[in-house]
């Protein structure tokens, strides 16, 4: 009876084993962005900005805190000066996309689900009201929640939670991009704010079930690292 008792355990002991290793399986798997070295899986876009990306370890310019500066060897990806947009190579669609990033004083960028919905990034640390232009808001269309900036020249994190529109077969919208929820620095942003159009100069340009990424850097120095992108669909 003991044997028995023993041999029903074990069993069904692997059976949960292979329950989780199946479940494990079926989890998407975090793509990392970055290699830390070059722009390997990203193309710039054309600009006049003429700034270079580089890999290094950023920190305030001490001699001006509207600038960053290289401090030495580092995995970070960083524009000491405006720079041409970055384009992922790959395409995306729904997606969790994880990243940090460091701006300097009043500096300006952002990041651009499928190339079209942009998340703001800006240096809005102190400000009470923060709108449609600041930190964390869905740019020109939903302001953040709260402001939780920190201060200029400190790493950020933010966790965004994205859904891309759909099409019928037929090519036809049915239903609307849209951000689930953004977390900046551990606080809620933004939550279930859908978008008929893509933000600001993507109002007027087509959408797709999916596209690529765009980091921007051609509106002030800025720093991204730890970039991890998890496909949803």
């Amino acid at each position: 009876m003991r044997i028995a008792m023993t041999i029903r355990a074990a069993s069904a002991c692997w059976l949960a084993f292979l329950a989780a290793a199946a479940l494990g399986a079926d989890q998407p798997k975090a793509i990392f962005l970055f290699n830390g070295k070059d722009l390997t899986g990203w193309k710039k876009a054309t600009s006049k900005a003429t700034g270079q990306w580089q890999s290094g370890q950023p920190v305030l310019d001490p001699a001006n805190p509207a600038k960053l500066k290289i401090a030495g060897p580092g995995d970070a990806l960083v524009s000491l000066e405006k720079s041409p947009n970055l384009i992922s190579e790959a395409s995306f669609s729904d997606c969790l996309l994880e990243f940090e990033f460091m701006v300097p004083k009043k500096s300006n960028s952002g990041v651009k689900l499928m190339s079209l919905y942009e998340i703001q990034i800006f240096d809005s640390f102190g400000k009470a009201v923060p709108g449609k232009g600041d930190c964390g808001a869905v740019y020109d269309e939903n302001p953040p929640k709260v402001n939780a900036c920190k201060p200029p020249g400190e790493w950020q994190t933010f966790v965004i939670d994205f859904r891309a529109p759909r099409f019928d077969a037929a090519g036809k919208k049915i239903s609307n991009a849209r951000f689930v929820k953004v977390t900046l620095n551990g606080q809620v942003v933004q939550e279930n704010v859908e978008l008929d159009h893509g933000t600001n100069v993507g109002r007027s340009k087509p959408e797709f079930p999916a596209a690529p990424l765009l980091l921007q850097g051609d509106h002030g120095p800025v720093a991204f690292r730890n970039l991890k992108l998890t496909p949803l669909n």
